[in-house]
């Protein structure tokens, strides 16, 4: 015991005679644990941000999308012509008889062209849906208005849910609670407004194809009755008619477990009838779910062991000063060999001091990889939303980071390792010296 604790003093007395030195030696270690720990944070951070926004369209959802064929979109032919494509109500119906054992099914029809209120307008995001969608998409209501009901399918009611982009753009001072908007020529009394959805920006609104807080939503049997399947779209130089009987069709699984058996079937299903028009797309969040964390640990592997070269330099850095000191303490080792001191004494004096550089190293590191994994994520936001940066590039993403403790622990472990495994090979060096010649030595 008195051994080790005597190695100990001495091994700290020669570090803290050279604080310049040593501080120097492990500064290799630090910024290696600090950027691994950075890394990793940013890793982290960006994959649980899509996972969240991938999650808010339900992990048990599948979701089938009408979409315009290609043809249709490039032939110059059509575009005067009513085009017929995607979902239809016979595919409801086939989804309905051989999907038994899911949860919910939940379709979804587009509507208008146009939504305006007072000399305010905007572009249409209209859908006609049941009452199961609010479920289904994880929707909340702001306090003192509700969602659909059963009612307004029966009585074809003239109501109408509206996102929060439309509550600030339409009604930034009001309470949009029984205020009237037109879609298109009809009139419909608002009954709720939705809370921010916020998908907007993300992995979430890259599935959906468009920000959800710009959405309406209106009973199917009043979407039906009073827009029927046809609607016009205009774009630049055309004037496109299109007839989409559902847009969307959800459908809920009853386990997360059953969703990618469940999803096989929906693709076996809509094989009959679109398997060559290439009108109907199927997203599962659940399969994009399970891609985003592979993708994203493998991204962490790769940031961590590019991080991690800076822990191998540091390593380097260690043995190569104290060979240095080898060669300079050489008289030291001399007189300690002299007085009795065995090669095991020599050896254990020099691990114990590039185990300390490389632990304290490591401490120190830790420190500044927590400190900077906080600071950029409240930082880097802020400076890419300033005029000036956006001015000279177009920036739109979403940056968080979230600190993990296993980067801690391991970054720590391989901090102390490494030093101990370089200072191996100068310790050695420094118990083979021959007593008489290190005395000698000047």
């Amino acid at each position: 015991m008195n051994f080790l604790l005597e190695t100990l003093r001495l091994g700290l007395n020669n570090l803290r005679l050279h604080m310049l030195r040593s501080t120097l030696t492990s500064l290799g270690i630090i910024l290696g644990v600090a950027a691994v720990i950075l890394m990793v944070a940013i890793g982290e951070g960006n994959k649980n941000a899509a996972i969240r926004d991938i999650q808010a369209l339900g992990a048990k959802n599948i979701i089938i999308r009408s979409q315009r064929p290609p043809e249709s979109s490039s032939s110059t032919e059509q575009r005067s012509l009513t085009i017929k494509y995607g979902l239809t109500d016979v595919d409801l119906a086939r989804i309905e008889s051989f999907m038994t054992g899911v949860e919910k099914i939940v379709p979804v029809k587009t509507v208008g062209s146009e939504v305006s209120f007072d000399s305010r307008r905007t572009t249409s995001q209209t859908f006609g849906t049941t009452p199961e969608l609010q479920e289904t998409l994880n929707l909340k209501l702001q306090h003192g208005g509700r969602y659909l009901a059963s009612e307004d399918l029966e009585n074809r009611s003239r109501v109408a849910v509206i996102g929060n982009g439309i509550s600030q753009q339409f009604f930034p001072l009001q309470d949009p609670i029984g205020k009237k908007i037109r879609i298109d020529d009809q009139v419909f009394a608002v009954i709720g407004v939705l809370e921010e959805v916020g998908v907007s920006g993300g992995a979430g609104a890259a599935l959906i194809g468009r920000d959800l807080n710009l959405d309406i939503h209106i009973p199917l049997s009043t979407a039906k009755m009073e827009f029927g399947d046809v609607y016009s779209r205009r774009t630049t130089g055309s004037f496109a008619r299109e007839e989409v009987r559902l847009a969307e069709i959800y459908i809920t699984a009853q386990d997360a477990g059953d969703v990618i058996a469940e999803a096989d079937r929906v693709r076996r299903l809509m094989e009959i009838g679109h398997s060559e028009d290439k009108d109907v797309t199927i997203i599962v969040p659940w399969e994009l779910l399970e891609n985003v964390k592979k993708t994203t640990f493998a991204m962490n592997i790769l940031l961590t062991a590019i991080a991690a070269i800076s822990l191998l330099v540091g390593g380097i850095g260690i043995m190569n000063i104290m060979l240095a000191s080898v060669i300079e303490r050489t008289r030291e080792i001399g007189i300690r060999r002299a007085m009795g001191a065995t090669r095991r004494h020599i050896v254990s004096q020099f691990l114990v001091e590039t185990g300390t550089l490389s632990a304290v190293g490591g401490i120190i590191g830790i420190l500044l990889g927590v400190t900077l994994s906080i600071t950029v994520s409240k930082v880097l936001p802020w400076i890419l939303s300033l005029g000036s940066i956006q001015r000279l590039i177009d920036v739109n993403i979403s940056f968080e980071a979230q600190i993990t403790g296993w980067s801690i622990i391991v970054s720590f472990l391989v901090a102390s390792t490494t030093g101990v495994v370089f200072g191996i090979y100068p310790a050695v060096i420094a118990s083979r010296q021959d007593p008489i010649q290190a005395l000698r030595h000047e």
